[in-house]
């Protein structure tokens, strides 16, 4: 399979794999943002309590593993590189032994589904970032498109939600709760970050053919002062018990892997509230190493080597920061 591509290079946000990472970590995810640092502290401690390691960067570990294989036996036979936003192994690094290994042509897959500030525009700038420390020798990376509504990443949400709605007795009660990371209001306006997690979360409701479902967000870190993208899943789940609403599945839809965020603001903070008020809640599976996830990463880059799509290039307005 001939392409002019010679490598495929996997960047996601990255995570601490140990209690002394925690901080370190944490400075570079804040660096250049107004937090305080106490806020900074009581968020460590979330990681302590998971012996300092988020579990995105083994996830990436699996991700990568599967994809070898699918490409191995599929093709295009590309090497598979990784780099991290915030955690070894950094972009930067990443970016100078591709270098060394004489990669001049990447595609890069963002484990990211959605167009926002963070999700986008800032990974296209990490990349540019990256390759100006790595040199002139440093490949040309193109990211591959965002794919919110491809059908195999639907697909892995709808295998999962499924799994997740078998474990309650009366499918037809329960309420679906799809949940992303908020960003303030001021980023949404300029970008399709809300309006992309609404329309696959109706590609995924109307597939499991639930018609009681909502959008809501979670893990909001700014100042109180400034509007982000609500309600809050906990209120959320808080007025659904008001209602008479007792079982829900919660899909973490605006996520690809478990974040440290699904693991303590869903698996922990959000299922102690539905404990409280006596809601029966299971939490779907993010799309993880699901087949349908792998499959669809092999498609996006066999459409890019097939000229079915053109390049990525985002206009110079788009998901702006504010």
């Amino acid at each position: 399979m001939k392409t002019d591509y010679d490598a495929l290079l996997v960047v996601s946000f990255g995570g601490p794999e140990g209690v002394d990472d925690v901080i370190p970590f944490l400075e570079n995810v804040l660096r250049g943002r107004n937090v305080p640092r106490e806020r900074m502290l009581k968020v460590a401690k979330h990681y302590e309590m998971f012996g300092g390691v988020s579990p995105i960067n083994q996830q990436n570990r699996n991700l990568i593993a599967a994809l070898q294989k699918e490409l191995d036996e599929n093709g295009p036979r590309l090497p598979i590189y990784w780099g991290n936003r915030n955690w070894h192994p950094l972009l930067p690094d990443t970016l100078a032994q591709m270098a060394r290994d004489g990669i001049r042509n990447a595609l890069a897959f963002v484990t990211s589904a959605y167009s926002s500030y963070s999700s986008c525009r800032q990974y296209l700038q990490n990349i540019s970032d990256a390759r100006a420390v790595a040199g002139p020798d440093a490949p040309r990376v193109e990211k591959l498109r965002v794919f919110y509504k491809h059908p195999l990443f639907i697909q892995a949400n709808v295998d999962h939600v499924r799994a997740a709605l078998a474990q309650f007795d009366d499918a037809e009660s329960v309420n679906l709760v799809f949940t992303a990371h908020s960003i303030p209001e001021s980023m949404a306006v300029n970008c399709d970050y809300a309006a992309q997690l609404a329309e696959a979360g109706g590609l995924v409701a109307a597939a499991v053919e639930i018609k009681n479902w909502q959008l809501v967000y979670q893990s909001r870190s700014g100042s109180p002062a400034q509007p982000w993208l609500g309600p809050d899943i906990t209120d959320h789940l808080r007025a659904l018990h008001r209602d008479g609403i007792t079982d829900v599945v919660v899909a973490p839809i605006g996520f690809v892997s478990d974040h440290l965020e699904v693991v303590y603001d869903l698996d922990f903070e959000t299922q102690k509230v539905a404990q409280e008020i006596g809601m029966k809640m299971v939490r779907a599976a993010t799309a993880g190493t699901h087949p349908a996830f792998v499959k669809m990463i092999r498609e996006l880059v066999m459409e890019r080597i097939d000229n079915r799509v053109p390049p990525n290039i985002c206009a110079p307005d788009c998901c702006r920061i504010s």
